[in-house]
């Protein structure tokens, strides 16, 4: 499927723009059909073929794109790592994939474990330039049509923060490409890359931008006041972002010297927006504001509100299912509870993955009879629309990325002045939540500070995974089931004790 695309993209488009780098220099449709034939090549001289796993460690650059059509072009599967990992956590995702080659820089390489074949990239810095030492001429054989051929794998986390990998076939990116652009070819615009290359926002909406013919302009690194110069000089139709940065965008000093007119929507994912976060982002853009809530398994497409929706439905809910998506809450036997009653959200649509990979007990629990049961709860409400009340486990967003208590707990718990330890939200007006470390300190005398249990962390979790507050308790809440409390340690953030 992708494959295809990339070619009939290359004929329509031409020398039209689809990715404009973060130095800003443009790769045309035409060049990113004949690059990416020529990495294929190179990657099936490295003996890459059918059903191969690729990792790719790499930046959110052009490179990246070009590898994961090359990866599709012979027929193999791409698992892309997001580049703010741990090495820790890259070792471990990269085993789970039972990679049969490794694309890295130099600078990612770290944690790639000892013995997996890998060959290291180097940034390009021109058309010319992209995966240089990894392509080769030639054009590689069609594939044989095979809509149930796995494509990609989208790393996740379960509940107790394991990775999982999303497997997503030529069927599911087929019909995602149809669920969001129908059969169009054109029509696109120029858009932002908001979020990481290895996010379920690419990796199976790729074929969608193909489609459209849109160009995607890349960043360094994600700045509020970058983003706002770039969607006014570039008249971008849509900010799409999660909610932090759109708070972050507002924040932005200079906002109102730019022109926004030409901005038509708001486009929201990756977490809950508050009330209101959307009042103010539609008063300062002047544009409609839509939440989308969906999830990696799900394909990245489920509810959303509508851009006209009247505000009991635009600031108080996540909307009703996209077209083609079947929406049920369920309690734990798997009976459909009536409106006004929570449950479990649960999807249906040809978009929602075919399971996880390498994991057929993990894919049972999540995938049954043809359902996506997802993990959060929530309601039908009496306008037909879907309301979140909370989540299955103990997860949380910051910033659109999912943290698991247990698993900083884990690494914190090591620490030497800790006695004991537990992570839990707090809601903040710019992240959306962050993570509180409430701590038993070994030494009531001499406790750890904040910063102290950042840099202990750091390197062995994400960033974004790093506790932004502290606080000092004598013990922590039980059950009478003498398990942590943490309901009552989350009542306590709210309350602001």
């Amino acid at each position: 499927m992708l494959p295809e695309l990339t070619a009939e993209a290359g004929r329509r488009f031409g020398d039209l723009a689809a990715f404009v780098s973060a130095d800003d220099w443009p790769l045309s449709y035409r060049e990113l059909d004949r690059l990416s034939d020529e990495a294929a090549e190179g990657l099936a001289r490295r003996g890459v073929g059918m059903g191969d796993v690729v990792v790719l460690s790499l930046p959110s650059t052009v490179d990246y794109i070009v590898a994961y059509l090359a990866a599709a072009k012979v027929g193999a599967v791409t698992a892309g790592l997001n580049p703010s990992l741990a090495p820790p956590e890259r070792s471990r995702l990269v085993e789970l994939a039972g990679a049969k080659l490794v694309l890295t820089t130099d600078a990612l390489a770290d944690g790639v474990p000892d013995g997996a074949p890998v060959e290291v990239v180097e940034v390009a810095d021109n058309p010319e330039g992209i995966l240089l030492s990894l392509r080769e001429e030639g054009t590689p054989p069609p594939l044989p049509q095979d809509p149930d051929r796995p494509v990609a794998i989208v790393f996740t986390s379960g509940t107790t923060g394991i990775p999982k990998g999303a497997v997503f076939t030529n069927r599911q990116l087929a019909n995602i490409s149809r669920m969001d652009a129908g059969e169009a070819w054109g029509g696109g615009s120029d858009q932002l890359a908001s979020t990481q290359f290895a996010h379920v926002g690419v990796m199976t909406k790729l074929p969608w931008y193909l489609r459209l013919g849109t160009t995607t302009r890349l960043l360094h690194r994600w700045r509020a006041a970058d983003v706002l110069r770039m969607v006014d000089q570039y008249r971008m139709p849509a900010v799409a972002a999660v909610a932090p940065q759109i708070a972050l965008l507002l924040r932005v000093p200079e906002f109102g010297t730019y022109d926004f007119t030409c901005v038509r929507s708001i486009i929201v994912g990756a977490g809950p927006s508050s009330p209101g976060l959307v009042r103010e982002a539609r008063e300062a853009f002047q544009a409609p504001y839509s939440i989308r809530y969906s999830s990696t398994e799900s394909g990245g497409l489920g509810t959303l509100t509508a851009l006209d929706a009247p505000d009991e439905e635009a600031l108080y809910t996540v909307g009703r299912p996209r077209a083609g998506i079947d929406l049920e809450v369920r309690d734990e036997d798997g009976r459909v509870v009536p409106p006004g009653e929570a449950g479990e959200v649960c999807l249906r649509s040809g978009a929602v993955m075919s399971g996880y990979w390498n994991d057929p007990e993990a894919t049972a629990g999540t995938l049954r009879d043809g359902w996506l049961w997802t993990g959060d709860l929530g309601m039908i409400d009496d306008i037909g629309c879907l309301r979140l009340v909370g989540r299955r486990k103990e997860m949380f967003i910051r910033g659109g990325y999912n943290v698991f208590p247990m698993e900083v707990e884990a690494v914190l718990s090591s620490h030497p002045a800790i006695g004991d330890i537990a992570v839990v939200p707090r809601a903040d007006p710019v992240m959306g939540e962050i993570g509180v470390a409430v701590v038993v300190p070994r030494d009531p005398a001499a406790p750890p500070s904040l910063d102290d249990l950042r840099e202990y962390a750091t390197g062995r979790i994400a960033t974004w995974k790093l506790p932004e507050a502290v606080r000092f308790v004598e013990s922590l809440p039980l059950t009478a089931m003498q398990k942590l409390d943490r309901r009552a340690l989350a009542a306590q953030e709210v309350g602001g004790s």
